[in-house]
């Protein structure tokens, strides 16, 4: 499993266990009221809207904010603040390249919080396109092993277009082709399969190999960039193994 893979299950089951909920479900409420926005109210129609609001339920967001986020993004709450989607990239310590997903209603304050977190812990902010090259966007979906056959996930991988199919950390996870999504998504629904994450992200092309302390300052950076309330996703190429994660949690 890539370092994001093993960085994405861990945050996952951290998020499921978070003390701090309430700033799990400001940044759920945010992608349900851009999903909403640009896609309308109505979840049998706007596939993006499904997802978010499939996020938030396995988060056990509860449904008055659901829709609560809903009615912002569509215009029923004029008192809504305006939401815009940002992403950002930088290079955080040792050469290992960061890039940003944020909901933002003051891209000034957002800009200013992540140029000062980097550059504090040796970091910096770099232009559009400094960092982003060394990624793909892909698919994903972690599915929990002890709940589904491994034969049965991988058959539905391989009729729907996917990549790969990796089993590790007590997860099946399938990457693929953003295009694939919707379609990997559906099968997996019909086979009543649900999946503990999913979404789209971006992997790197080639990973970053650094020592034991190296690997767990920058991953402490990356979870202090998480914690920001405007950053909805955090992607590196730093390769996280084992011993990095057993460190760190």
């Amino acid at each position: 499993m890539s370092g994001h893979s093993k960085w994405s299950t861990i945050k996952h089951k951290k998020a499921q266990q978070d003390a701090r909920r309430g700033a799990v479900y400001t940044k759920l409420a945010k992608e349900i009221q851009i999903a909403s926005r640009e896609g309308g109210g109505d979840p049998d129609i706007n596939f993006g809207l499904r997802l978010a609001i499939d996020r938030a339920k396995t988060a056990n967001m509860p449904s008055a904010n659901i829709d609560r986020a809903i009615k912002r993004g569509t215009g029923k709450d004029r008192d809504a603040t305006s939401m815009e989607k940002i992403h950002y990239e930088g290079i955080a310590p040792h050469g290992v390249a960061v890039i940003l997903h944020c909901i933002t209603d003051n891209r000034n304050r957002t800009v200013s919080d992540i140029r000062h977190l980097l550059a504090k812990h040796g970091g910096s902010m770099g232009q559009e396109g400094s960092v982003s090259w060394q990624f793909t966007r892909k698919s994903y979906f972690n599915i929990p092993c002890g709940n589904y056959n491994f034969d049965e996930v991988f058959e539905i991988a391989v009729e729907t277009g996917a990549d790969d199919v990796i089993e590790e950390n007590e997860y099946f996870e399938i990457i693929g082709p953003v295009e694939s999504f919707k379609t990997i998504h559906d099968s997996l629904k019909e086979a009543n399969i649900t999946p503990d994450a999913s979404g789209l992200r971006m992997d790197p092309n080639q990973e970053v190999v650094l020592n034991l302390d190296d690997t767990l300052q920058v991953m402490k950076i990356i979870d202090l960039l998480e914690e920001l309330d405007d950053v909805q996703e955090v992607y590196t190429n730093l390769k996280i193994t084992d011993e990095a994660l057993e460190g760190f949690v």
